[in-house]
């Protein structure tokens, strides 16, 4: 059987990630101004942003919402940009951030490394009413390969080994179909991001790389949202040079997270604020969305026991390895 339909087996493991469709929520109002009690606890909110694209590009598109989050509030935000998601992980574990939005398998790690310090809260909710994504597998268009089975001794570039698209879902995936991912491939290495894998295939320096899409709207516009049309919107990507060869079953959409020993009042004034952006300020809310969603519906740890399962088998592969 081709390992390309093998893959597809993928699909049960990830299933159960994937959400029905909702109803629009309905319009929340934005928290009232004001300083809060709970500032003399968190007088400054730190809030960490993922790796994955140049620093200048996260400026941008987390400027005003921080400046939004300080003008609600009454307290100073400092948004803190890690190289990779590892730095948002260890932030967590080290209390020197208080909240993030974070890949589902970066969401794991911080769970992990922080004891159970973090607390999902809200999760993405697409423009279908879902609140999944997919991981997809891509080439160059003039490579010449068209299957996931071409790729068999060819490079790849892992984006991040915190990220469920990246990294841990392609892997599971092939696993699933009795495929070892370690000798597969004839060459892996990370790229430092999934905006820099992208570059590196682009620029023959990779035969393959995997990024996380909406899967919804058009592909060749790179989606509704996803790092592959955030990437050409930039102006480094011409969807018509690259070609998808691979696409993961529905993996739960990354959460927004909170540190939990923050106070109560804190995380619920943050709830009410992130439930209340999409209306009150949907130029601000598409930014940090990186494309066009209807807004964020709660969301809870267990809807992230898969990725911390993966964690620990990635962790236990890279055991019997060394």
């Amino acid at each position: 059987m081709p390992l390309l339909r093998r893959s597809l087996l993928a699909a049960p493991l990830l299933a159960p990630l994937a959400a029905t469709a909702q109803q629009r929520p309905a319009a929340h109002p934005m928290p009232e101004r004001g300083r809060r009690a709970w500032a003399a606890q968190i007088p400054q909110i730190r809030i960490g942003i993922l790796g994955g694209e140049n620093e200048a590009d996260r400026m941008g598109r987390y400027g005003a919402y921080g400046r939004l989050i300080e003008e609600t509030f009454g307290v100073p935000v400092r948004l803190f940009q890690a190289s990779d998601y590892s730095g948002v992980v260890q932030a967590f574990a080290g209390r020197h951030i208080e909240m993030a939005s974070m890949s589902p398998a970066a969401y794991a790690a911080a769970w992990v490394e922080s004891n159970g310090n973090v607390e999902p809260f809200l999760v993405t909710q697409e423009a279908d009413g879902s609140t999944s994504y997919i991981a997809v597998m891509y080439v160059r268009a003039d490579s010449g390969i068209t299957s996931l089975d071409q790729m068999r001794g060819r490079s790849m570039a892992w984006a991040d080994p915190n990220s469920a698209s990246g990294f841990l879902i392609p892997r599971a995936a092939l696993r699933q179909a009795g495929v070892n991912p370690d000798s597969f491939f004839g060459r892996t290495g990370f790229a430092g991001g999934h905006e820099q894998a992208i570059v590196a295939v682009l620029g023959r320096q990779f035969d393959a790389g995997v990024t996380w899409a909406s899967g919804i709207g058009e592909e060749s516009q790179g989606f509704t949202r996803g790092m592959l049309r955030a990437t050409a919107e930039k102006g480094l990507l011409n969807m018509r040079d690259i070609r998808i060869i691979w696409r993961s079953g529905p993996i739960q959409n990354g959460p927004l997270v909170v540190r939990k020993d923050t106070p109560q009042a804190f995380k619920d004034d943050m709830l009410a604020f992130h439930l209340a952006l999409p209306t009150a300020a949907p130029e601000i809310h598409r930014a940090v969305e990186r494309g066009t969603v209807i807004g964020w519906v709660p969301t809870k740890h267990e809807d992230y026991e898969l990725f911390v399962q993966m964690r620990r088998e990635e962790a236990e592969q890279r055991r019997r390895r060394n």
